[in-house]
């Protein structure tokens, strides 16, 4: 949600037909962007001073790049504005004013073969991820054609085999002209495995804050300088840019790196949730609550998008 507000707030003050490009920093809650490089030298100092004037930047300086970094109290902020969000946590404006082409809802399990099915998905997913970072959506219907004899797709024993979710999410993840999944592999439920991985982040937060219900234990309070350790910290960061991936994604038509992100922020969650902070259920303390819950308020949203389930357990 951070670079939601970051994009408006560049937007506003550099003007509306800018693009911020915005990227990582070097740490968590620092974010670069090189619309300098497409400014005047004047009106980038303005831009710096006018972000530096905003009370959750800490400070915004040039150096060619412009560089954003955000109050500690801003980014561990996100534990509670994500969780209030819902699956509006992904929601962003970044697109709004475009208009996308919807595609028929076909199934891409009926398709003849893995290209095809991917191609299929990929078209369905860009317009959902357009649509929820603002651009409107207009549906066209597909030319009545029929299509020639093919052999039988490899799709419904790959669904059988390794379940709807783990094919959909391995579909959604391969790029253009990728290899094709192999049920075998995807059907592991095995770390290595993307497709189970992201699915297990979101067990593994919901997890933490069901065993902390059944001990009475529930997100209250909320100081932001309680969370400082570093797997808190990355997983923080990596929470700040769900709406900018999803807008990134939508507007180059790859949602297979928009599910690249997810894997990133499935591998910050595991690595989170596995520290002692968040193992010691009945020490645990609301600020780690508070990120648990937007941890998996993140990932299904993210997962939803995809189409693909969030499971309580795995």
């Amino acid at each position: 949600m951070i670079t939601a507000d970051l994009r408006r707030a560049i937007l506003a003050a550099a003007g509306h037909d800018h693009d911020p490009l915005l990227r990582p920093g070097p740490q968590p809650g620092r974010y670069t962007s090189s619309l300098p490089f497409r400014l005047s030298k004047q009106a980038a100092e303005a831009l710096a001073a006018t972000l530096s004037a905003e009370s959750w930047i800490e400070n915004a300086g040039l150096n060619g790049y412009l560089t954003v970094t955000v109050t500690h109290d801003a980014l561990a902020g996100l534990a509670v504005r994500i969780t209030r969000a819902g699956p509006a946590c992904a929601a962003s404006d970044a697109l709004a004013g475009r208009t996308v082409p919807r595609p028929a809802g076909t199934d891409p399990a009926a398709a003849p073969d893995w290209p095809s099915a991917r191609a299929a998905l990929a078209a369905q997913l860009t317009a959902r991820l357009a649509a929820t970072a603002g651009a409107t959506t207009i549906f066209y219907a597909e030319r009545d054609v029929v299509p020639p004899p093919a052999p039988a797709s490899p799709l419904p024993a790959a669904v059988a085999y390794a379940g709807p979710d783990a094919v959909r999410f391995a579909l959604a993840r391969t790029p253009p002209g990728g290899t094709p999944p192999d049920a075998a592999v995807i059907a592991r439920h095995v770390l290595g495995n993307p497709a189970y991985a992201v699915r297990y982040a979101h067990a593994a937060a919901a997890a933490v804050l069901r065993w902390a219900a059944t001990l009475g234990r529930w997100p209250a309070g909320f100081q932001p300088r309680l969370l400082v350790g570093p797997a808190e910290l990355a997983l923080l960061d990596a929470l700040s840019w769900l709406p900018e991936r999803v807008a990134m994604a939508a507007r180059r038509g790859r949602p297979d790196e928009f599910a690249g992100y997810l894997e990133e922020l499935a591998a910050r969650t595991i690595d989170t949730m596995s520290t002692t902070g968040f193992t010691t259920i009945p020490d645990i303390s609301s600020e780690r609550l508070w990120l648990a819950d937007a941890a998996r308020t993140a990932l299904a949203a993210g997962l939803g998008l995809l189409g693909v389930g969030a499971p309580e357990r795995t």
